[in-house]
């Protein structure tokens, strides 16, 4: 019983697909077309504009970026740590959660600093908009 339930439901699976000569585009900006859990757009956007900076941990089916401490070399005294998390299939604007953390050097100790609320939103602006170029890009050819 069980065996003939699986050749049937199988067999119904198959059928649905057969004699369509015509199938429907996917549309580009459903992130259901791609091999990672989370928007491919908002992935690879990420992860460019984080290129400048140590990769400590990404997962592509989570949708997290962890970077390790980064140090501009114009300013020593003060490292950044950069996580981004992917948390939809769409490229959406609230799909998108960046957090960072910054520390200041005081007598050669790392302490723990504030972060500007305008650094964050200009990351995730930067990551927005280069997701969206890519998407144009795929797009137009």
């Amino acid at each position: 019983m069980v065996v003939r339930g699986i050749v049937i439901g199988a067999l119904a699976i198959l059928a649905t697909g057969c004699g369509k000569k015509d199938r429907p585009q996917a549309d580009l900006a459903a992130s259901q077309v791609t091999t990672i859990g989370v928007n491919a757009y908002l992935w690879r956007a990420s992860l460019d504009a984080l290129s400048f900076m140590p990769l400590l941990q990404t997962d592509s089916n989570g949708g997290v970026i962890v970077t390790d401490w980064y140090t501009n070399p114009k300013n020593p005294g003060e490292r950044m740590k950069v996580t981004v998390s992917i948390v939809d299939k769409d490229l959406r604007a609230d799909a998108l959660r960046v957090a960072a953390s910054r520390q200041i050097s005081t007598t050669g100790q790392w302490v723990d600093a504030p972060v500007q609320a305008v650094t964050v939103q200009k990351l995730e602006d930067i990551i927005l908009t280069k997701a969206r170029d890519l998407r144009r890009a795929s797009i137009t050819g």
